[in-house]
């Protein structure tokens, strides 16, 4: 069963990548983004491609520029996620067939990312949104826009953020925090997993 949540590994080391990629899956996540401001990215992409690419969406985070876009493609990744509504970079990732989820605040940002091609949207930050905020821009919003919560977010509150018409989410630090040791990742993500069931039933 595959789950609406990205997984975000913000300083991911190449050497990390395995186990934490597997332990993911494992768990029942199979959407991981590693942002690009981590220690040798493109190195964890390639890696995470290789290992469970076959099972989980692969990508980035943080991608800013369409070269970060073609770097990614080229290890194999398959998704790109930005925390702004660059147009440039959403078409290129439409042109290379990867999913793209951009960064969106307002809905001017997220009708110029519908209208570039944008898989989806990454209501960012979403603790400033607010379920409120969602759930205001969901009436303009096109019939089966998908939009992610990312930022205030997460097990304690996906309920209110569902109610509100969210349709996935992106999780951070909540599973992943450089330094932590696999079983604990495995253990939080596992958590997430039964956190996001328990509110979609």
């Amino acid at each position: 069963m595959s789950r609406p949540i990205i997984a975000i590994l913000r300083g991911l080391t190449p050497d990390e990548a395995k186990p934490v990629g597997h332990a993911l899956v494992q768990a029942g996540i199979d959407r991981i983004e590693v942002p690009l401001n981590s220690p040798d990215p493109l190195e964890s992409i390639r890696i995470l491609v290789s290992e469970i690419g076959d099972r989980a969406l692969v990508g980035a985070g943080t991608v800013l520029t369409t070269d970060q876009v073609e770097a990614v493609a080229n290890v194999g990744g398959k998704l790109i996620v930005s925390p702004n509504c660059d147009v440039s970079v959403i078409r290129r990732s439409v042109a290379l067939e990867v999913q793209t989820w951009p960064g969106v605040f307002t809905p001017t940002e997220a009708f110029s990312a519908l209208q570039a091609g944008a898989t989806g949207l990454k209501l960012f930050p979403g603790s400033m949104a607010g379920t409120a905020g969602l759930a205001a821009m969901r009436a303009i919003l096109p019939p089966g826009t998908q939009v992610y919560a990312v930022g205030g977010a997460g097990p304690e509150n996906f309920d209110q953020w569902i109610r509100a018409s969210a349709d996935g989410f992106g999780i951070g630090s909540a599973i992943f925090k450089p330094g932590m040791s696999v079983a604990e990742i495995s253990d939080r993500a596992q958590q997430i997993v039964a956190a996001f069931d328990e509110a979609v039933r």
